[in-house]
């Protein structure tokens, strides 16, 4: 029943992902209305001005006067980042952890496949459903991008959906790591959580104070968002998040074989 545990993580999965990704479909729509409104606003400009220059560095809004930008400041900046890492946070530490919680992972150990394995199989897993949520991203600015004049490209948008989805598994591939080291699905969220934090802290930091500026780069934020990232394809910064949320997998597969799983 249980020898293709990819499958099986895909159908627990599913209504959570379905919600995520309507949600973030109907979230996007709301913000590509919007700018038609603030393209034809005179005096947008001005008040783009008053704003601090930090804060204008930090959310791109000097390029908040076209599409590209709009979205820049209003989804990739941020929101979106934020969507993709909460996701891939719940579902790395449930994924593992979760199942160890609930009484079904020794269910699972007595199976033929290996922990390795299983973690592996619960890896590709959470990578399906952040794909899922960048397909649903990708599609619905393309559409509104049609629809309501944003100006955005093909190309641009894949750039941009990939850095969002790398953010998602890189975070999502720590949780699920932390919590097959220590069972714990409270722990493999909160410390996720923690480093993401720190790792935005870190980015932000880097934007305005010049004394932190050259540690930037270790932050998968900067490494995600520092070309836009509308508008800066694919950046060879990427190749970092994949080894690092490959490492994190990798060096959890020993740790996990040789710990004492909880029996219920």
């Amino acid at each position: 029943m249980f020898r293709n545990l990819y499958l099986k993580a895909l159908r627990d999965q599913r209504k959570a992902l379905l919600g995520w990704t309507a949600g973030i479909i109907i979230f996007i729509v709301i913000e590509a209305a919007i700018w038609p409104s603030i393209r034809d606003m005179s005096a947008w400009k001005d008040l783009l001005a008053a704003y601090p220059e930090p804060m204008r560095k930090l959310f791109n809004l000097e390029q908040f006067t076209t599409g590209t930008g709009f979205m820049n400041a209003e989804l990739f900046s941020a929101l979106l980042p934020l969507f993709f890492i909460i996701f891939g946070i719940g579902r790395g530490a449930r994924a593992i952890a979760g199942e160890e919680e609930s009484g079904t992972l020794d269910v699972l150990l007595v199976t033929p496949l290996s922990p390795g394995r299983m973690l592996l199989q619960q890896a590709a897993a959470l990578v399906t459903g952040v794909a899922v949520l960048g397909a649903g991203v990708y599609v619905t600015l393309a559409v509104s991008s049609v629809l309501f004049g944003l100006g955005i490209g093909a190309a641009t948008l894949a750039a941009a959906t990939t850095a969002m989805m790398l953010l998602g598994i890189e975070f999502g591939f720590l949780a699920l790591a932390i919590g097959a080291i220590t069972g714990r699905r409270s722990l493999a969220i909160g410390a996720a959580t923690t480093l993401a934090v720190a790792a935005y802290v870190l980015y932000a930091a880097g934007q305005i104070v010049d004394s932190v500026q050259p540690w930037q780069p270790l932050s998968p934020f900067h490494q995600a968002l520092r070309e836009g990232p509308l508008g800066g394809g694919l950046s060879l910064s990427f190749l970092w998040m994949v080894a690092a949320a490959a490492a994190f997998v990798l060096a959890a597969i020993p740790l996990f074989s040789r710990r004492d799983i909880a029996a219920h």
